[in-house]
């Protein structure tokens, strides 16, 4: 293994780098330094415009807000401060009743909701720590980096909601928080989206190379599209289920704030990916296409596995086969939003609830048919 700590592992990594990118180690080190907007001020650079902005590999300054480029990216900070929350602002007392009620749950939806929350507790970090060490440094844009902020501070908040379950419930967190490491589908899972950030361990590495670039927007979409756009959803999928049965409603509730979150997450994701691929379109071969629809082919078979896990037999409406075939309805979905073909055939959505869920405005109500419109704070009424 390399040793990072020392300066010449360092500039050698650096130099080569710098030869893949034709630039000399000085050029490569400039442009690594002004795309993090760390660089030394330039006391005689004209005023930045918008037509300087660009996504990645951009030398603009990106100190600079205004003027802005990415007016989607700006409106979902703006959407992502309106939908603040906080875990405790939740009750979890009918939750605490039911799961220590002897035959308050059956042994199967306890098996579920023990695997989801180890699940999530692993899964939020992943994520947090792809955007702090890897989207940020190498999205070149400021409107971008603003939602990216909000975006790990409500990173940060899942976290803390799935560290608040589980202590609410007296539940053993070294089992639930170690979930990621002792049970092979959470494992399987960790590991795929974890080899698609690998050259994070290269502190030398920068785009600006087709295959540097490629390698960016494939992290993307490791964790934007397939973590959070899809592999998340079997997880709210089986709590909402819950919740929709007036059981463990406090984690229901704190979970459609999360879904409500991730979705923002999502598009946002989904609109990076298909502006860096509009504005650098010889990236996106057929190779890179191809490699892409393999990508989410293989998350959807390991979502399936981690299915058939946390629900070896189902429970009321919901079991592995329609988890798994809402699963390929999901990754077709995401397909289309890349511009790509579908990866499995024609595709039902077996839970339609699931999209009212998903509304970014608005949240439904489950055991009424009236629609809930809130912005901040407040609780969801579930009366």
């Amino acid at each position: 293994m390399l040793d990072w700590s020392d300066p010449e592992v360092v500039a050698k990594k650096k130099a080569e780098a710098a030869v893949a990118a034709g630039l000399d180690a000085a050029g490569a080190e400039n442009l690594a330094v002004e795309a993090t907007g760390l660089g030394e001020i330039d006391r005689n650079a004209g005023r930045v415009t918008v037509d300087d902005k660009a996504m990645i590999n951009c030398r603009a300054d990106v100190n600079q807000l205004l003027p802005l480029k990415y007016h989607w990216a700006w409106e979902k900070y703006l959407a992502g401060c309106n939908n603040h929350w906080m875990p405790t602002e939740v009750s979890m007392q009918a939750d605490i009743a039911l799961w220590k009620a002897p035959n308050g749950l059956t042994a199967d939806e306890r098996h579920a909701i023990k695997r989801n929350l180890g699940f999530f507790a692993a899964s939020e970090s992943l994520v947090a720590n792809n955007i702090v060490l890897a989207i940020y440094r190498h999205l070149t844009n400021p409107e971008c980096r603003q939602y990216l902020l909000r975006q790990a501070f409500e990173e940060a908040v899942h976290t803390h909601t799935f560290q608040y379950i589980v202590e609410s419930l007296g539940l053993d967190e070294g089992e639930l928080f170690n979930m990621y490491r002792e049970v092979p589908s959470i494992t399987d899972k960790a590991a795929w989206a974890l080899k698609y950030t690998q050259h994070l361990d290269d502190p030398s590495f920068t785009t600006g190379t087709p295959e540097k670039d490629q390698a960016f927007v494939r992290d993307l979409i490791a964790f934007y599209v397939v973590f959070e756009g899809m592999w998340f959803y079997t997880g709210f999928a089986q709590i909402l289920s819950l919740g929709r049965r007036n059981k463990m409603v406090g984690i229901a509730e704190q979970y459609q704030y999360i879904l409500r979150d991730e979705s923002i997450h999502l598009n946002f994701g989904i609109d990076v990916i298909n502006q860096i691929r509009a504005e650098n379109p010889h990236i996106w071969t057929d190779a890179f296409q191809k490699e892409v629809r393999i990508m989410l082919a293989e998350a959807a078979e390991l979502e399936a596995a981690y299915g058939r896990d946390t629900m070896p037999r189902g429970f009321l409406g919901l079991n592995a086969a329609l988890c798994e075939q809402y699963m390929h309805f999901i990754a077709n979905r995401r397909c289309a939003q890349l511009g790509l073909a579908p990866v499995f055939g024609p595709a039902e959505n077996p839970f339609p609830w699931m999209s009212e869920a998903m509304d970014l405005k608005k949240e439904k109500n489950f055991f009424e048919t009236r629609v809930i419109e809130y912005q901040n704070g407040g609780a969801l009424s579930w009366d």
